[in-house]
């Protein structure tokens, strides 16, 4: 017997059809995988978060790529942002709400210094550290029991729960990605061209 919510079906009569696919997809706690196996909801948010950090992690480091070391640091007025200084900003705020919020790991950062900085990091190494904050970070929520997601923790004097903190980390992410994929475009006047595939009939892409 398998229990979803208040209601309980058989895997028999899930098999013929009694209840629709779509509407164990829809229900709260089960998602159908299509190999008769479920996936938990909680399960879903922790998998989907991570592989969501690593598209946008995936498309800064492009961005990088394109633009060269006065770009990077450029800014129009002494209260904007560099991409540099969102790229630090990511960094920290990555480690020290996941790797160390979450993973326990000590609390090194400096949050000032990630706006105070002024060129001192070549783009390089700004690529590097990236890579290694977020695959840290990744790596602690596609190991992490989905149980642990109504656990509090505290973060910034924030008293809430690691759901709620991996909520904040994705997408606060999402927000200066948008803000370093604007300053690309304007910088280098391309098209980053991340959705292209939209262009297409039929694309492959799973993660929008």
């Amino acid at each position: 017997m398998q229990v979803i919510g208040k209601e309980s079906v058989t895997r028999e009569a899930c098999a013929k059809g009694v209840l629709r696919r779509s509407q164990l997809c829809q229900n709260r706690k089960v998602r159908y995988t299509g190999t008769g196996m479920s996936e938990s909801s909680n399960a879903v948010f922790l998998r989907f978060s991570a592989v969501k950090l690593d598209q946008l992690a995936g498309r800064i480091v492009d961005c990088l790529a394109r633009l060269d070391y006065d770009r990077i640091w450029a800014r129009g007025h002494e209260t904007e942002n560099a991409v540099g200084n969102l790229v630090l900003h990511l960094c920290g705020n990555i480690r020290q709400w996941i790797v160390s919020g979450i993973g326990g790991k000590p609390d090194i950062r400096v949050r000032d210094r990630e706006f105070s900085a002024r060129g001192e990091v070549q783009g390089e190494e700004l690529r590097e550290r990236l890579v290694a904050a977020v695959g840290e970070a990744t790596g602690i929520l596609r190991e992490l029991a989905p149980e642990r997601l109504t656990d509090r923790v505290t973060v910034q004097k924030y008293d809430l729960t690691v759901l709620e903190a991996i909520y904040h980390v994705v997408e606060h992410f999402a927000q200066h990605t948008g803000q370093i994929l604007f300053a690309t475009k304007q910088l280098t006047g391309s098209d980053l061209g991340y959705y292209k595939n939209l262009q297409q009939p039929a694309h492959t892409g799973k993660t929008p």
